[in-house]
């Protein structure tokens, strides 16, 4: 799923540095992300994964870091599965 994560960071993101210079836990904010690029990579999460992000998990703290993003896909197709 990282990977997959990675992928979409590095097309849609913009970041200031490649996203294989950053570690999972980077903060992906310092690293150049911005809040329209954030609709973006949201945008191609929902796609990649067949999920839709809640409104109430649509924070900042959500997009800071390629963990941050995979815990909270995996929470989501977790929940999804379930339903």
């Amino acid at each position: 799923m990282k990977t997959e994560l990675r992928r979409i960071l590095a097309e849609s993101a913009r970041l200031d540095v490649p996203i294989d210079t950053l570690a999972d836990n980077d903060d992906l904010y310092a690293a150049g992300l911005s809040s329209l690029a954030t609709v973006h990579v949201m945008l191609a999460i929902e796609d990649e994964f067949g999920i839709e992000i809640p409104d109430h998990m649509l924070t900042r703290r959500l997009f800071s870091s390629v963990d941050s993003l995979a815990s909270a896909v995996g929470e989501l197709r977790r929940s999804q599965a379930a339903a």
